[in-house]
């Protein structure tokens, strides 16, 4: 299983670590927390040398009830930290995450290598086909309605067969526009209840009949904090054990804050898997 980008193809066999940059001043764990380009290229130096693969930059936070940013305040927020890191790290594989097709088509433009979109296309009707035009790998995520109304339309009859169709929909029409690398994202904490989350990682090995590889979002979110009784700055522990159980379940990325402890986690996984 692997994925072409910028022409280098990544393996996927062993599991790959995503490193989280948020570009903006209100993201649930880390908004606001870098105030010079220095402290951007410190934090992505770190995660490189930790052993991030690829890393993923967002200037629209996506938490519940999550406040609107303009087209232009996304783009103003995101170009520069592209431009910063490609020009301090020439072979980042830098992702972007976005809805918004005119962001992805300026971020890949300037050097990204990635679209990571939680709408996968309903929030944007040209971003599959721009994606398809920019011949990138693109990463879409299972969510209902905008990060601002999602948390009102947890409702499902079968969560996890609906999230099937959902994803078989959206991988037909990417495909029917010519797009080769789809990664999917179950969006756990995108219109989904604790439980909802919960079932869905129980159940997330049915997602492999999709023959794609499957990104797990799992990092410092309310669905490890709120079960149990603590906040996001208190979950790496709990992150871990999710991160643990993501991979027992075919998860071919792990999206984190914290690169080590991930990168621990899939070295051990690899471990106890290798044939002895």
């Amino acid at each position: 299983m692997t994925v072409n980008c910028k022409g280098q193809l990544i393996d996927l066999t062993i599991p790959k670590v995503m490193g989280i940059l948020n570009a903006t001043p209100d993201s649930f764990f880390d908004g606001g927390k870098y105030k010079s380009a220095q402290e951007l290229l410190l934090r992505v130096e770190k995660m490189l040398s930790e052993g991030a693969h690829f890393i993923d930059i967002g200037a629209y936070s996506s938490k519940p009830n999550a406040e609107f940013v303009s087209e232009q305040e996304e783009l103003s927020r995101i170009l520069p930290v592209v431009d910063l890191l490609l020009k301090n790290f020439p072979d980042i594989l830098l992702s972007i995450d976005t809805f918004r097709s005119n962001i992805a088509k300026s971020c890949i433009e300037n050097g990204a290598a990635i679209i990571n979109d939680i709408s996968a296309g309903n929030l944007d009707e040209k971003m599959i086909e721009t994606v398809a035009k920019l011949k990138v790998p693109y990463i879409m995520m299972h969510m209902k309605g905008t990060p601002k109304t999602m948390q009102s339309l947890a409702h499902y009859e079968n969560i996890v067969k609906e999230m099937l169709f959902y994803f078989s929909e959206k991988v037909n029409l990417a495909r029917s526009f010519g797009i080769n690398d789809i990664i999917i994202d179950p969006g756990f904490g995108f219109a989904k209840t604790l439980a909802q989350n919960y079932e869905v990682l129980q159940k997330m090995e049915l997602f492999q009949m999709l023959e794609l590889p499957i990104l797990a979002g799992i990092s410092r979110k309310s669905m490890i904090y709120k079960a149990l009784g603590t906040n996001a700055e208190n979950a790496l522990n709990g992150t871990t054990v999710l991160n643990t159980l993501a991979l027992s379940k075919g998860a071919k990325i792990l999206r984190v804050h914290d690169v080590k402890e991930a990168v621990e986690c899939i070295t051990l996984f690899d471990q106890l898997n290798t044939d002895h």
